[in-house]
């Protein structure tokens, strides 16, 4: 039995962080602390956790951990979705403004509600008694996909409605457009391309497919924002106009957007288009034209829809961000990661003020898709800051002269081995030397966890590079100390002290150094497991694709991730120039001994914060005492370590039965002190 005062405790903490909530992600007035926030929901999660029966699917606890689903099932949408009819003109908008009247038999004119028109993907979110039960895509307008789960790690959505102001429908289906902002789609298309993954065309493009992720994991790790702007089946609340309804849903922690206008005609609705086609640059997301809908729900039930849009509402399109020109040429350009990106190289076009002459062709899959060639006609898009991309090509005005681009199987940096590993759509170099990565590559052999080398920054590795002393990082062994004294703010104290850091990293540990070469898909975790299999460089570049599977941890795209790597002569040269540096290359030999303890032969996984280790010090004293640390949750695995604010893995072992213990049962098992 829960105490009594545990369960008030737990529902005061769900209602004062939905309204914290609320007055971060809605109201952007937040009225506590970050730090005291995450109290709240640290409490929340522990009496949660300590009371499994408190479960709640609407909790705030529950934005983020849903399992992976195979496919979205259909929700059908009770009223349907309707697509609006476009307007690209002003006389257009008159028209209709005409023809609503001659429909509703009156020459007075008609009020309106003006709305930026939202560029992002359409969602119905369903409200029983306060609490969100369903969220769907708009599909094709009848039935949609359910994205339930995903809905749910929308900081901005409430997960249950507030009533202080306005009481609660019995139902509401709320209607609005999931989107991302223009400096969140920025920075996630920089993070994309560090990680060698191809980026979004566009925001709505991110928006849609990181709503549309079987992973709410990934969902909840996009930068998602929402605004709703209609309703379609209510009971328990009537609604008099458009107006009122935008006026309403915010009271319930519905984030409507600040920029519509009551307009007491068609020429107030034409203003605030021409307004607002002005001001788009300066919004911080995208919209690309002006929703104009009558503002009385009487006269929208009268005037009705036809076919799949409604009569009493029209989308005034903006000018188009678009141009036609001629794709003079297609190269290829290495990014810090090594990843190769496609840009077209254009005939100089005026977008959108800016003078456009190169457009992103994302990867190799996306050129034969719109079949891209050089020579061909194109539509360009500029869409605010964002990289121009080629939209498609204009196939009436080829003349046979066009040329098919052929991927490079060499990179045209450095001349290094090209590789696509199965599953992915970038290509990339693998050489660890290639100029376009080598200053990533470097702070990454330098880094902690790596060969942890002091003093080795971002500044000072890209002094280094810049002034050619490093071309490799195995040039790093080569350094002398007035190389380095002369450097910008490095005198002989910095430089004798860097030189020292460098020479203690030679005897750092086989799988550090596994680590610090930066083979794609190769973690701290599997550099660790290569290390005790092979016990060698050298016989882990002699391994096969077919031995590496054999490896539990290890499948088809990592296994030909570390064959292609050891296929490239110039990371062989590398390997050998730091041997001869003396970077140790073999795992130190050890008096094999027998060890017998509680965890021989366990396969055991963290999750969550510890207290008393580090993540990669717990996986090496689980490894020292004979049990195999593993990253995932399997039905093999023999118990799950918890630690503080746990993620999926708690979930998935608890729904297989696996045994989980606390950090604290885990140093009695092992026989340490706390």
């Amino acid at each position: 039995m829960v105490p009594d005062e545990i369960r008030k405790r737990v529902e005061e903490l769900r209602k004062e962080i939905h309204y914290h909530n609320y007055r971060y992600y809605v109201l952007n007035q937040p009225v506590i602390s970050d730090a005291e926030y995450d109290r709240l929901l640290r409490e929340l999660e522990e009496l949660e956790r300590k009371y499994p029966e408190l479960y709640d699917p609407n909790s705030p606890t529950q934005r983020v951990g849903a399992e992976p689903v195979e496919k979205f099932g259909t929700v059908p949408h009770t009223i349907p979705m309707l697509s609006l009819s476009n307007a690209f003109t002003e006389e257009e908008v008159v028209e209709f403004d005409q023809r609503i009247k001659r429909m509703l038999g009156t020459s007075e004119d008609i009020e309106y509600v003006a709305e930026p028109k939202l560029d992002g993907l359409a969602i119905e979110v369903i409200y029983e008694k306060g609490r969100l039960v369903v969220g769907s895509t708009r599909g094709d307008g009848f039935v949609g996909e359910d994205v339930t789960q995903n809905i749910k790690t929308i900081k901005s959505i409430p997960l249950i409605l507030m009533e202080d102001e306005e009481p609660i429908p019995e139902r509401i289906a709320v209607r609005g457009e999931v989107i991302m902002h223009l400096d969140d789609f920025r920075e996630l298309n920089r993070r994309r391309e560090e990680e060698g993954e191809a980026p979004f065309a566009n925001p709505r493009n991110a928006a849609a497919g990181s709503l549309r992720q079987l992973d709410p994991r990934i969902t909840a790790s996009r930068p998602l924002d929402a605004f709703f702007y209609a309703v379609g089946e209510v009971v328990g609340r009537e609604f008099k106009s458009q107006r009122e309804l935008l006026n309403t849903l915010p009271k319930w922690g519905l984030k409507t957007q600040p920029y519509s206008r009551l307009c007491k005609n068609i020429n107030e609705a034409i203003e605030f288009h021409r307004k607002m086609e002005e001001e788009r640059e300066k919004l911080t997301y995208d919209i690309d034209g002006v929703v104009i809908k009558v503002n009385d729900f009487g006269l929208q039930e009268r005037l009705g829809t036809i076919s799949r849009s409604p009569r009493w509402a029209v989308a005034y399109k903006f000018a188009p961000r678009q141009m036609t020109t001629k794709v003079i040429d297609i190269v290829a350009n290495v990014g810090r990661t090594g990843a190769i990106t496609p840009v077209a190289i254009l005939e100089p076009v005026p977008i959108s003020g800016v003078t456009v002459s190169r457009a992103t062709l994302h990867n190799e899959d996306e050129i034969k898709r719109k079949d891209v060639r050089i020579g061909d006609t194109v539509v360009v898009q500029r869409a605010g800051d964002v990289i121009p991309e080629v939209v498609m090509v204009v196939k009436e005005k080829r003349t046979g002269r066009e040329r098919e681009f052929k991927f490079p199987e060499r990179c045209p940096v450095c001349g290094g081995k090209v590789v696509r590993l199965p599953d992915e759509a970038i290509h990339r170099c693998i050489n660890i030397s290639c100029p376009a990565k080598l200053k990533g590559g470097i702070e990454h052999f330098a880094s902690k966890l790596a060969m942890d080398i002091d003093g080795l920054g971002e500044k000072l590795v890209e002094q280094l590079v810049d002034k050619g002393l490093v071309k490799s990082v195995a040039d790093l062994y080569y350094l002398r100390k007035d190389e380095v004294s002369a450097l910008e703010r490095m005198g002989d104290k910095s430089a004798e002290n860097l030189i020292n850091a460098i020479e203690a990293s030679k005897d750092r540990s086989l799988d550090r150094v596994i680590y610090a070469l930066g083979i794609r898909h190769v973690g701290e975790h599997l550099a660790r497991v290569l290390a005790k299999r092979f016990k060698s460089i050298d016989r882990l570049r002699e391994a096969s694709y077919e031995e590496l599977l054999e490896i539990p941890e290890i499948g088809p795209k990592v296994a030909e991730s570390i064959v292609d790597f050891f296929s490239e002569r110039r990371n062989i040269e590398v390997i050998e120039r730091l041997r001869k540096a003396g970077v140790r290359m073999e795992e130190e030999r050890k008096e094999e001994v027998a060890v017998e303890s509680p965890l021989s032969g366990k396969t055991v996984v963290f999750t969550g914060a510890l207290k008393h280790f580090t993540r990669d010090e717990a996986e090496r004293k689980v490894e020292e005492l004979g049990g195999r640390a593993s990253s995932s949750v399997s039905r093999k695995t023999d118990f799950v370590v918890v630690g503080e604010n746990p993620g999926s893995k708690y979930d998935k072992a608890k729904k297989l039965g696996v045994k989980t213990i606390s950090e604290e049962e885990f140093l009695e098992l092992i026989g340490e002190k706390p």
